[in-house]
């Protein structure tokens, strides 16, 4: 074999091994370790009720299948999904459009496809990071021109109905959040959203009007607890849970409004009040900080790339992960109302597993392909 056929091949696996070498093993560290805290807690939420058993050991399954697909998302350019991001808008037009014909009704709600496999709700966050950093990119400072910011508000506006009209409060307003994010940090104009403030403030009481009644329901209650003690029931169950934890907790396992289940929804929407009851101050404020750390990574991946589009996609992925958790702990705390929000990578559930970890290996694909094939 000649040298001119060797080098090739050589220099294909120094290419291959640089690119591996960018990936940050501390981010993927955190998301394992958060994965696990969460799975350790679903198993302590669930293990007193016969049919829920087993859900730890359904989320761990679905936790593996997502950490491989998150390694074989890292290893392709991400530049690839901007080159076709109108295919994937229209795409997840269409997936919500069929949802709302033929998709799985529960608890009052269309959210779910294929038997309760897909909820292109989540895939709808992603999806929308993708396309709003290739559009913005693209188009880099000319939000600040009215008509491309007015086009970047019609592009999130309509998966946002699309998710409203399920019914599904939630997650219209975390992809709404998203594109402020992103569009702030792309230089929108603070005129253009002080426009957008008034128009929400004078069009409110036609959104009220238009609103399921499950979802007034949930602001009145927020804004006057007494007024419907049936309903507050969980969120007060959570704030004792999370009182009676104290410093160190009562311990694994021995939560009593966890053990005993006065706590509902513990091992989805309440799993942080599991948490801070049989874990304490101490266990709550570990999760915050693997959060915080999981956050700074993402931020510092941004601020490593000189490829706006990697950067738009590293802000729009910390945006959603900040914004859920601190939505979350907050339904927990009392201080936010209900929206049935999950913690990301802690709380049970296989579609918002996936979604963010789906995002993480984008992140990690941007850190990787950032420069591009060097050979120096």
């Amino acid at each position: 074999m000649s040298f001119s056929s060797i080098l090739p091949q050589k220099l294909g696996y120094q290419i291959e091994v640089r690119i591996w070498r960018k990936f940050d093993i501390l981010m993927l560290g955190i998301v394992i370790i958060l994965i696990l805290f969460g799975i350790a807690m679903i198993a302590s939420a669930t293990k007193t009720t016969i049919d829920m058993q087993e859900l730890w050991w359904t989320q761990l399954t679905r936790a593996c299948m997502g950490l491989v697909i998150l390694v074989i998302l890292a290893s392709i350019d991400y530049r690839y999904y901007g080159d076709v991001y109108k295919f994937l808008y229209i795409f997840i037009l269409i997936l919500l459009g069929v949802l709302l014909i033929v998709g799985e009704i529960t608890g009052g709600t269309q959210r779910w496809l294929a038997g309760g496999a897909i909820q292109p709700g989540e895939l709808t966050k992603l999806i929308m990071i993708i396309c709003l950093a290739k559009f913005l990119s693209n188009h880099d400072s000319e939000i600040k021109n009215f008509a491309y910011f007015f086009f970047t508000l019609i592009m999130v506006a309509l998966p946002i109905i699309l998710i409203f009209l399920q019914p599904d409060l939630g997650t219209s307003i975390i992809i709404g959040f998203i594109w402020f994010v992103m569009a702030i940090v792309a230089g929108m104009r603070l005129f253009h959203v002080g426009l957008l403030t008034s128009a929400g403030v004078l069009t409110f009481p036609l959104f009220w009007l238009v609103m399921q009644e499950y979802m007034r329901r949930r602001i009145t209650l927020f804004l006057n607890p007494a007024g419907n003690p049936d309903d507050y029931y969980n969120v007060q169950q959570a704030l004792i849970s999370i009182g009676s934890g104290g410093l160190l907790g009562k311990g694994y396992g021995l939560g009593t409004q966890n053990q005993l289940r006065f706590l509902r929804v513990r091992h989805t929407d309440f799993l942080f009040s599991v948490i801070t009851e049989e874990l304490g101050l101490i266990g709550a404020f570990l999760l915050v900080l693997l959060l915080a750390l999981l956050l700074w990574r993402i931020l510092r991946a941004a601020l490593m790339t000189q490829d706006r589009f990697g950067q738009y996609i590293c802000v729009g992925v910390a945006a959603v992960i900040f914004f859920q958790s601190f939505v979350n702990i907050g339904v927990n705390l009392g201080i936010m109302p209900v929206t049935g929000t999950p913690l990301p990578f802690i709380s049970y559930g296989g579609s918002s597993l996936l979604t963010f970890l789906l995002a993480i290996g984008l992140v990690q694909s941007v850190l990787m392909h950032q420069h591009g094939l060097e050979f120096g």
